[in-house]
Parts: structure tokens; sequence; C-alpha cells
């Protein structure tokens, strides 16, 4: 099954930077280090290495909390992480910058995953979530390196697809030496799709061991300070459709309380030009974060058009919509806000984040809207009660502590590894 999954992989490899070049007219990245993802580096090859992969920029986010305990307690190890996408890059190489080294995973064909490994050496590699590269797993496993699927996921829609070809996918988990799932729904459904009982573990979600860091403490009060007195919300990771409907909570929002002022985070960052003329067409006052010198009084909007600053965003706001949760896209990590003791709220569509919202509202800690109109009505009423806003705020915050210590659980896993 793997050659044919090989032979229609090499049907397609023509198209492979074609298909990046097209990507980059909205986002210049994706022509850049091109040949990185066919495994040509301008550094010699690495003796060994710690190899950790994480897809895209959530993913990447996810990774955090076990790459800083990985740069503990291995400091004379090389740790290699690699990312799909340049925003999931962007982030890594801003919180480590040369504590690690950052490549694009390569494409799945045997020849570059073949020179790659012949490059990095890893002695382990960690995957967050659920990437399932077969050659990626195929070739790491045949250099006797340990895999593990670490924060394991999988959603109902995608282990009906995954059991059509549920001898394939069973070959390929049988290279994995160990899933840490996300909750025992997930560790499940892995077991559907073929995986051997006796290389589950439930480990719980790494999401929750997110730490703040310093210089967002410090800078928060300085960017609070610069922006006044006033009601201030945010938006954040937005997406194409959702930006009108929070536009429409926020002229809700100011027919209260005239001098609020939204904080609007689209996900992605080739759509800030178009959410920038949308705010304007809609007769906001809207400033861009970049241009934050032109920030005045009658500033409504102030469009958080950089990367890597949401953390920074979300800590000057007094009221955090989380998005991806207005539109059928199934919501955004929910513990950002909640670790910083903000209230939170989201739309209804949460698919990607089921068990941890339902954990957030056991605790009291989540209000969930159906639409652009009762988000407004929630944030007045938020606005109006400071004793609410402060009780759900360390309703969440108590969540997040309640739930850590996923990474120290895959840590000792990774330790009795590679002894």
């Amino acid at each position: 099954m793997r050659h044919i999954y090989n032979f229609f992989l090499y049907l397609i490899l023509p198209f492979l930077p074609l298909r990046l070049l097209w990507r980059s007219r909205k986002n210049i990245a994706y022509r850049q280090r091109m040949l990185e993802r066919f495994a040509y580096f301008n550094f010699s090859p690495i003796p060994e290495c710690i190899w950790v992969h994480a897809v895209s920029l959530g993913e990447a986010i996810s990774a955090v909390p076990l790459v800083k305990a990985l740069l503990q307690h291995y400091p004379s190890t090389t740790i290699v992480v690699t990312t799909m996408t340049p925003t999931g890059a962007e982030r890594i190489q801003k919180i480590f910058n040369n504590e690690v080294i950052q490549l694009y995973v390569p494409y799945d064909y045997p020849f570059v995953v073949k020179r790659f490994l012949r490059k990095v050496n890893p002695k382990i590699l960690i995957v967050m979530e659920t990437e399932l590269w077969p050659n990626i797993l195929y070739y790491t496993a045949k250099r006797k390196a340990p895999i593990i699927l670490c924060n394991g996921r999988l959603s109902a829609k995608s282990v009906l697809g995954y059991k059509k070809i549920r001898g394939f996918m069973q070959k390929i988990l049988d290279h994995i030496t160990m899933v840490v799932a996300q909750s025992k729904i997930d560790g499940e459904r892995f077991l559907e799709i073929g995986l051997d009982p006796q290389k589950l573990l439930i480990g719980g979600n790494i999401k929750f061991d997110i730490t703040i860091p310093n210089e967002v403490l410090l800078q928060a009060p300085q960017l609070r300070l610069a922006l006044g007195q006033r009601p201030i919300w945010i938006a954040a990771s937005t997406h194409n459709m959702e930006e009108e409907k929070i536009l429409i909570a926020a002229k809700k929002v100011l027919e209260v309380l005239p001098n609020a002022l939204l904080i609007l985070v689209p996900r992605h960052l080739e759509r800030f030009d178009q959410v920038f003329e949308l705010c304007h067409s809609q007769g906001f006052n809207v400033v861009r974060y970049n241009n934050k010198q032109d920030y005045t009084e009658s500033t409504n909007v102030m469009l958080g058009d950089v990367m890597g600053q949401l953390l920074l965003f979300y800590a000057v706001s007094d009221i955090a919509f989380v998005g991806g949760s207005l539109v059928l896209w199934g919501g955004h990590n929910l513990l950002e806000p909640a670790a910083l003791a903000k209230p939170v709220i989201s739309g209804p569509n949460l698919s990607a984040f089921l068990e941890i919202s339902q954990m957030l509202i056991d605790g009291n800690a989540l209000v969930k809207v159906d639409d652009e109109l009762m988000l407004a009505q929630n944030l007045i009423k938020l606005f109006q009660d400071q004793n609410l806003r402060e009780k759900l705020g360390a309703a969440a915050l108590d969540v997040v502590e309640k739930h850590r210590g996923t990474t120290k659980k895959i840590m000792t896993l990774i330790e009795n590894m590679i002894k």
C-alpha cells in the first residue's frame, strides 16, 4: 500500500513548487527556503538531535512547553523543530531564536526523507497531534529511532476516512512507539483505526501547560497605559466572513459604550490588508498596531497586524473572544486568554476544541454565543459588571491550573526511551 501511496506522490511532484509559488502570492514566505522542503540545507550533518514536528501555528504553540522542557533537560543535544507552514516557523523562530534549529519538514518522498534523516540524525521523533506521514514514520522507525505522537487527537470525521484504509493506517501506526492521546475519546479513536492498545497512553492536553512569557507581563501594562482607560475587548484568530460578524457586534457595543476599543487579530497574516479595508469601509476609525503612533482616543478598532503578539493583545484586553467559532472552522485555542485570567467568549462552532471547551463550561469559565448579536449582548453585560468579569476570569485560570502536567508525563516517556 505504501508503494501505491508513493506512486501517486511522485505524480504530483512537479506541481509542488508551483503550489508554493501560488501560495506565495498572499504570503511571500512560501517561496522562501523552498529547497528545505526537499531536504537541501547549508549546514553540516548534525551528529544527533531530538526532532520535534509541529505542522502549523496551532501545533507550534502547543509544542512550546515541551520544547522548553527539552532544552532544559538536554542542554547538550541539538533540538530540531520542523513545521509545514511559515506561520508555524515564525512562531518557533520568535520564541526560541537560535536555541533550536527550525526547518521546514521534508516532503514525504523516500529520497527526500532519507536525505533529511542523514542530515539531522534524530535519536527520537516527537510529532505533535496528528501528523501521520507514511514515509517519515517508516524511515525514522527503520533507523531504530523511537517515535512519540504527542497530544494526539482524532476527529470523528477523520476516523471515518481512516477506517476506509484501516490496513494501511495500522501499518503506519505500527511504526509509532507510543501515542499520548489528549483524551479517552481520542485514544479510542486511535484504537479504531488500528493502534496497538499497548502503545496508547491517555496523557491529557499539553496546551494546558502554557506559560506567559515575562516580556508579555512587562509590555502589557505599558501598552494598556498607551491605550487609555477605556473598555477593551479582543477578537482573536478570526477568519474570512467572521470579521463582518465581529464588526456588527462592535457597533452594538459602541452604541452603549462609545469609548470601547476592539483589538481585531485575523488568523492569517495575508488577510491583514483585507481586514483593514473592511473595517474602514464599515465606518470604523481603525489603526494598525504597526502604526500605533496614529492611535487616538477616537480610534475604535486596532488591527493586530503582527505575528507572535497575540498573548500581549490578550493581556491588555478586558474580555477575549476567540475566533474560528462564529464560522464553520472549529474554533481556536481557548486556553491562552484563560491562562491570563480573562473572561472567555466563543461562538458555537468548537469542533476542534470539544474537550477543552467542555472543561471550561464545566468550570463556569466559558460564555458561548450563537451569533454576533448575542456576542454584543454578553460583551455589554460583562463590561458593565466588573465582578462578573473577575469571576469568569478567575474560573478560567483555575481550569488551566487544574489540568497542567502533560509535559511532565511526556518528558518521563522521552527520558525512558533515550536513556
